[in-house]
């Protein structure tokens, strides 16, 4: 970080604080950052980070408290005015517009006179320069979650901020993308911007950021410098405890095959789409198997086909409990026993205007919620009280919207009421994405713990660590072709890495693209 102490604070927040009916959300919060200081905001889900950034950024306005931007007090009316001040922020929870386009939805938040053919030029040249690829031309729909935390970046950096807010900005990156915007942030850094960055993941923070300020119920509990820090340490200050350690020995022979794909090829009706080719894949009870590979390479359109929400045309393609499902939709597969959780929380996990007892009824009515046609209210809130009560979700209970949850507390939720339904099947993608640490170990152990009840668990993950963590076995998939399966305790992150390109042994892909080599 450079020498500031001459300079004039960027940001300085003073006894701010804000008040919800249910929750303190943030209690006379103190901070200041520097020019070219990256600062982290670190703290379980619901410790009030978020509201926070939202504070700063003027999408919520502070019940009292004083903010001062480069020495001077100012009140944020709004995103528009925080643009303008010189303050950019890539959200957790994406603000795209799915009909859109991507240069689109860039033109809505960049000023000045709408040039789409021009803006998408700049558009490919941001992309390019700070490798996070992304066609302009295409709609948001269609985008995976990662292609469209992609736009968030490359539309912030469109602007030319001064103070740069990072909500999570890695969740669905590669290592390697990662690694290059981290490079990128430094740059930024080294030519004044600062830079306030959220993350999860304690190893990036400890190798990115020159501070850290911690977050516990809404108050500042304390700061620590990352580098001279370890995860644990860092992981402790915010939960209060060390994290809990776990691991699971090797699945036993012999187990029924619960999930079963055959042959899978479907053309994806996206013209940006991936298709699928020739998938084959077994899951068996008392089995984790995992899927890696780097987003949109056809993991969407695979969730889709598999949880039933585009059925395909053969039946036989996939099995679910021994039945051919393949015209299923996701109802009827719901009711031979599998369960699903989607990698977008809001919109296909949960309805954001629906209380948490209305979202329990959406995939768990079949649990006695339900009597003659008729809704049994009753045990629908017992039901989401349970979830609310054994996975840890901070809300305002079981009559909270969906949206008024954190994005951590919304993905236990969610994850839990999956689980509560005792599935002998569970697909996941993407469990963890935005959970802090301490969440992020307990939701681990509690697929390790379907695992020893013989539920057969697939998860699909950006998460390379958290697929080794968990997992019996890996495969990957890369432009819709998927590798063949290896126990995780015979192949490694580079080996992984390397099949994510499609340069497996004997692939087609392979043969096909592998890059020329003198």
């Amino acid at each position: 970080m450079p020498n500031a102490q001459s300079e004039t604070p960027r940001l300085v927040i003073k006894g701010v604080s804000k008040i919800y009916p249910s929750v303190i959300a943030n209690d006379n919060v103190d901070l200041t950052i520097m020019p070219g200081e990256i600062r982290a905001v670190l703290g379980e889900n619901g410790a009030g980070k978020s509201t926070l950034m939202k504070i700063i950024y003027g999408v919520t306005r502070p019940d009292k408290g004083e903010l001062h931007w480069e020495g001077r007090p100012v009140s944020v009316q709004n995103p528009a005015h925080a643009r303008e001040l010189g303050i950019g922020m890539v959200f957790q929870h994406f603000s795209l517009f799915e009909t859109l386009t991507v240069a689109q939805n860039v033109a809505l938040a960049v000023p000045g006179r709408l040039d789409l053919a021009g803006l998408s030029r700049r558009i490919e040249e941001i992309s390019e320069k700070y490798g996070l690829p992304v066609d302009p031309r295409r709609l948001v729909h269609a985008l995976s979650v990662g292609e469209r935390q992609r736009v968030e970046i490359i539309r912030c950096l469109l602007q030319n901020p001064r103070l740069l807010i990072l909500d999570e900005p890695t969740s669905v990156l590669t290592p390697q993308a990662v690694r290059k915007l981290f490079e990128t942030l430094r740059q930024l850094a080294s030519e004044g911007v600062s830079i306030l960055y959220i993350s999860h993941k304690l190893d990036e923070i400890q190798e990115l950021c020159h501070t850290a300020t911690v977050l516990r119920n809404g108050r500042v509990t304390g700061h620590c410098t990352p580098s001279q820090e370890t995860p644990k340490t860092m992981a402790r200050l915010m939960i209060g405890e060390d994290l809990p350690t776990f691991s699971h020995g090797e699945p036993e022979e012999g187990r029924e095959v619960r999930l079963r794909i055959e042959g899978l090829s479907v053309k994806s009706e996206d013209p940006f789409g991936v298709d699928l080719k020739d998938i084959n894949l077994e899951v068996r009870s008392g089995e984790i198997v995992g899927i890696a590979g780097v987003s949109g390479n056809g993991q969407q359109e695979l969730l889709r086909a598999i949880s039933g929400e585009e059925p395909v045309p053969d039946k036989r393609w996939i099995h679910v409990c021994g039945e051919p499902a393949g015209r299923m939709n996701a109802s009827r597969r719901r009711a031979l026993g599998m369960c699903f959780v989607p990698e977008e929380r809001l919109g296909r996990g949960a309805v954001p205007r629906l209380s948490l007892t209305e979202n329990v009824l959406l995939t768990a009515f079949r649990r006695r919620m339900v009597r003659f046609g008729m809704i049994r209210r009753k045990a629908a809130r017992s039901f989401a009280d349970d979830c609310i009560r054994l996975f840890d979700v901070k809300c305002g209970g079981a009559g909270s919207e969906a949206k008024s949850l954190s994005g951590g507390n919304l993905q236990k939720f969610i994850v839990g009421r999956e689980i509560l339904q005792d599935p002998k099947v569970l697909v996941l993608a993407q469990p963890t994405w935005g959970v802090d640490v301490g969440a992020a170990s307990f939701i681990r152990q509690q697929l390790l713990g379907l695992r020893e009840k013989g539920t057969a668990v697939l998860v699909i993950s950006e998460e390379l660590d958290e697929l080794f963590e968990i997992c019996d076995r890996l495969v990957v998939i890369a432009k819709g072709r998927l590798s063949p399966s290896k126990a995780t305790s015979e192949t490694g992150v580079e080996e992984v890495g390397v099949w994510m390109s499609g340069m497996w042994p004997d692939a087609d892909l392979a043969k096909e693209e592998a890059p020329h080599v003198a």
